[in-house]
């Protein structure tokens, strides 16, 4: 059932017109977590609404317990949910209780709660006298709870952690989703109790360009002396997660190999040992180059200089690597599940995840320079979809209609 918000400011006599402007308080991820993209996406909102003069607050859930050991698994997962759920939803009430406060004394100032991790919908039930927006990036593990087929499993208290998330986004006034694809789970997931929704494409959230040949040849010849130059590479960014699909851009990797006198880069996580293990068995290990946590600079070099990004993901809330290669001008491969192919859009080679010939032949099709220079440019024209002032906007749109609603 959702929320029943009875909102206790901006009392504004009958025919007087008040422009208005928002307090928002972000609810960011904790530090703690290691989610690097929630973090970046929080603080793309904290700048990009400040700018156009709201008056942005971040609070985020504290690390008193979780600072003495890690928090993303284990027994010092279940520690970080004392700072999370038991110390961060106390604070999180007193500052709202402020903010009203605030609001009450002040005309035109109009309050709203924004959750920008889906993870963290239970927060909703904190929120109290404020509209709350709650942005939801994917429904992978609440589908995986459910035994759905999104290659994320849960254990038993991970099923009952995400039935909570679930039922928690059916009390927001807005959920705002990064895609279509997203979109459509929340709907189908949450049936008559899903509350309004609206799909606001993510904003490129670094400074990805493309660069002079030259300058990435310098830059990455002094930066990665073992990276094999003299030959393409293809790319993939992002982790070993079986979601993400890296054993089978080994395979497409092996069925090229005789054909295409390229090298393979992995940025991001390393290889597990099963992964290598393939790799040895495809007779490949030799052209796998893995670069660890690559930091902004190496990764805008590697998109630059790569001769492709491969992507065959088999499930994604929405796709970052995508739009920052296209950025800097490297063609991209994809496959054809959840969001990819709608983030990639026209700038993309897509197949089935499954079609690993078809990958294949996409590889050796990019060879051919008319080809190359066609994607390449339709991954620009696609770029127009993401920029981040038009994402900022539509959140404050999105702001406004609440405002009116209520």
């Amino acid at each position: 059932m959702k929320r029943s918000v009875e909102l206790g400011f901006n009392r504004i006599p009958s025919g007087q017109q008040v422009s208005t402007t928002f307090h928002v308080l972000l609810v960011a991820n904790s530090a703690t977590d290691g989610q690097e993209s929630m973090l970046r996406f929080a603080e793309m909102l904290r700048s990009g609404l400040a700018a156009t003069g709201c008056t942005v607050e971040v609070i985020a859930p504290p690390s008193i317990f979780g600072r003495f050991v890690s928090t993303r698994g284990g027994l010092g997962k279940w520690i970080g949910y004392i700072d999370k759920y038991l110390l961060f939803p106390f604070l999180m009430r007193r500052k709202i209780a402020a903010i009203r406060r605030r609001a009450s004394r002040t005309q035109g100032i109009f309050p709203v709660v924004h959750i920008c991790d889906h993870s963290n919908a239970p927060y909703v039930a904190h929120v109290a006298g404020v509209p709350c927006v709650v942005t939801c990036h994917d429904l992978g593990a609440v589908r995986g709870a459910l035994g759905e087929a999104t290659y994320c499993p849960a254990s038993a208290t991970g099923k009952l952690l995400q039935r909570w998330i679930l039922r928690s986004l059916a009390r927001p006034d807005r959920i705002v989703c990064d895609s279509a694809a997203t979109e459509r789970d929340a709907r189908r997931l949450l049936g008559r109790q899903c509350p309004a929704t609206e799909v606001v494409l993510l904003g490129l959230n670094q400074t990805f360009s493309e660069r002079p040949a030259a300058e990435i040849e310098g830059y990455l010849a002094g930066t990665l002396p073992n990276l094999d130059l003299t030959r393409p590479f293809l790319l993939h960014v992002g982790s070993s997660h079986p979601r993400k699909n890296r054993d089978g851009i080994l395979r497409i990797f092996h069925r090229v190999k005789d054909r295409w006198d390229g090298g393979l880069v992995f940025a991001g996580e390393a290889l597990p040992d099963e992964l290598v293990d393939l790799a040895r068995k495809l007779g490949i290990s030799e052209r796998v180059t893995v670069v660890e946590g690559p930091a902004t600079p190496l990764l805008e070099a590697l998109y630059n200089r790569a001769f492709a990004l491969i992507f065959p993901s088999r499930f994604e809330g929405f796709g970052w690597p995508l739009v920052e290669a296209q950025a800097c001008g490297c063609p991209v491969l994809c496959s054809d599940s959840s969001s990819v192919p709608e983030v990639a859009g026209a700038g993309a080679f897509v197949r089935a995840v499954q079609d690993e010939d078809g990958f294949a032949e996409d590889i050796l099709r990019l060879e051919q320079p008319e080809v190359r220079a066609a994607l390449i440019q339709r991954g620009r024209e696609n770029l127009v979809r993401f920029r981040t002032q038009d994402m900022i906007d539509r959140y404050m749109a999105t702001y406004r209609s609440i405002a009116r609603a209520k």
